[in-house]
């Protein structure tokens, strides 16, 4: 089933076109796959960055936060990086260009998802107290990725690198991952300890 992209706004996605056509940005960009790559670089699969700061809450579904709009690059057939646009008291302006494994486990969890039989609009999710980033299959495919809330039938595809104890590109419904997650974060009970003699 073809996943529903959201259209990132005009000005973000105009933002990260000048920041590709920009050969001082990408000489610059701590990148190496980007540096390396010859040939035209182009944005593609626009994700709004959702960033959820309250996991250790307990009850309800996550409160999230839009932050900005990842695009992955695409040098020819593979992406080398991510460029990302973020919301200024100015209106939308590039953030920063990023590599590493998340580039390539954004790619295979996109896949996943579109094997899924139900359609689903793609999104990005932070989990920042568990230095975590999922794809989330928000089920409103009419959204406009910057607004609604995660409800219990949305799955997370956690993204490699993931946390211990939680399984990278296995899709899960939210409402059964999150007692994991908040689990993670409860302190454990200390003991006491004995009354000295």
């Amino acid at each position: 089933m073809p996943l529903h992209l959201p259209p990132a706004p005009a000005p973000a996605l105009r933002s990260v076109l000048t920041a590709l056509g920009s050969p001082t940005a990408v000489r610059e960009a701590p990148v190496p796959a980007l540096r390396a790559h010859q040939g035209p670089l182009s944005p593609d699969h626009p994700l709004p960055v959702h960033v959820w700061d309250d996991v250790s809450r307990t009850g309800g579904m996550p409160q999230t936060r839009l932050t900005g709009w990842r695009f992955l690059v695409r040098g020819g057939e593979r992406a080398v990086a991510t460029a990302e646009a973020m919301l200024t008291a100015d209106g939308w302006t590039f953030s920063r260009f990023c590599g590493g494994p998340y580039v390539a486990a954004t790619e295979q969890a996109l896949a996943q998802a579109e094997s899924l039989a139900t359609p689903y609009q793609p999104r990005l999710l932070s989990v920042p107290e568990l230095y975590m980033l999922t794809l989330w299959l928000h089920h409103d495919t009419a959204s406009d990725g910057a607004e609604g809330p995660a409800a219990p039938g949305d799955l997370l595809i956690p993204l490699a690198p993931a946390p211990p104890g939680i399984a990278a590109h296995r899709p899960q419904r939210i409402a059964d991952l999150l007692p994991r997650l908040t689990l993670r974060l409860t302190p454990a009970a200390t003991p006491l300890l004995a009354e000295p003699a």
